[in-house]
């Protein structure tokens, strides 16, 4: 199958549309702690989704993994967990940044070690990313997303700066510079391990093909892996806010229980990697979980949450399908579905009028942010085209 990065990059956004829309279901959720909702939305993103998907798409998904070398598995598993650690202490980020710094340094570190580090460790920065012309493209394209990350997030601190200082207060109660850095850098290192997963299972998307898989495919196997590892980060921190929250009830029965609920637990953000706009995440929970009514809508919450799960898990299957398409710098990818995360989830919120107010200064951002996180998917895209076009 030859390469096309128009179609990849048409597939990442795709991903970025999935990833920046998959919140929105939650917003239906009445009456569960966060906690609640986001493991059995979990259960669908991580376990079923990716599992069905794997087993419906590819051949021989269950051999692939079971001839598949042990430590190559082993790496593959541990990155997602450690992508899990990311997301979770993404939310400390925001608590002592404020959303829109945090949110532009933890992104800023995700996307620029999420498709660097690759070619780095495998010893091909050098000859194969600075010593090419298409390289060098896709590095101006990796450089000017990043620079689009800034410019967001600039938007979202001079709408901070409209707020009265009431508003401030309550948004940053806890600001603290040097410990959000360093939250923010662990936070966005870890976060980029999902795209080092991906590369670790190469082996798995090997055999994949090798059993008859259609290389478009080739990585559902692996998602498989990957995802099992952030899963049993989540599940963990879940469990532990269930129990320390009283809230574990809430799977099976429809009763509110007084006291049940620990506010500042539905105040916690979900990954960097998959995040929406901040606003809107923020609103969803706290929609979700204020509403009154003496009982919680069983089957509507699941079905909800099954929904928010499923469509979470299809950016990363449309991320595969992208990554395919991109040639010899698949490492790109990564780029472009940070890229195409805050581009869709900014005209969600343009959409569901979180900017309506702002003043002109920060409208004018939130454009320009948009025009510079376009325009850096069209550079790498152009980057991947130039390295395949002499075969043409």
């Amino acid at each position: 199958m030859n390469p096309n990065p128009v179609l990849g990059v048409f597939f990442h956004w795709l991903g970025g549309l999935a990833s920046a829309s998959f919140y929105v279901p939650y917003r239906g959720v009445k009456r569960w702690a966060w906690e609640t909702y986001w493991l059995v939305g979990g259960f669908f993103s991580w376990i079923i989704a990716p599992c069905v998907l794997a087993f419906v798409m590819t051949r021989n998904a269950v051999q692939v993994l079971h001839d598949t070398p042990g430590s190559a598995l082993f790496w593959t598993y541990t990155f997602g967990v450690l992508w899990g650690l990311g997301g979770l202490t993404f939310g400390l980020t925001m608590r002592y940044l404020g959303m829109s710094l945090g949110m532009a340094v933890a992104l800023g570190y995700t996307a620029a070690f999420g498709t660097l580090m690759p070619p780095i460790f495998r010893g091909v920065f050098r000859s194969e990313v600075l010593g090419t012309g298409s390289g060098r493209v896709i590095l101006l394209g990796v450089m000017v997303c990043l620079l689009g990350i800034v410019v967001a997030g600039a938007a979202g601190m001079s709408k901070e700066k409209e707020m009265s200082a009431e508003q401030k207060r309550a948004v940053i109660k806890e600001f603290d510079l040097k410990r959000g850095l360093l939250v923010a850098t662990f936070s966005g290192i870890m976060s980029s391990c999902f795209a080092y997963g991906l590369a670790a299972g190469d082996p798995i998307k090997a055999l994949s093909v090798k059993y008859g898989t259609s290389p478009i495919w080739q990585g559902l196997p692996a998602l498989i892996v990957v995802l099992l590892g952030g899963f049993t980060t989540n599940f963990i921190w879940c469990v532990i806010l269930n129990l320390r929250n009283r809230t574990g009830y809430q799977y099976f029965s429809s009763e509110i229980r007084a006291g049940a609920r620990d506010p500042d637990s539905q105040r916690r953000m979900e990954t960097v990697t998959d995040a929406p706009a901040e606003e809107m995440a923020v609103a969803a929970m706290n929609e979700g979980n204020q509403t009154a009514g003496p009982r919680a809508p069983m089957l509507a919450n699941y079905l909800l949450s099954a929904l928010a799960g499923t469509t979470w898990y299809f950016q990363f299957f449309f991320y595969t399908m992208g990554e395919t398409q991109m040639g010899h710098f698949k490492f790109s990818s990564w780029t472009l579905h940070m890229a195409s995360i805050i581009i869709f989830s900014t005209l969600w919120g343009i959409a569901l009028k979180e900017w309506n107010g702002a003043g002109t200064r920060t409208r004018l951002l939130v454009a320009l942010s948009l025009v510079v996180l376009v325009g850096s998917t069209m550079i790498v895209g152009y980057g991947n085209f130039l390295a395949i076009a002499p075969s043409h």
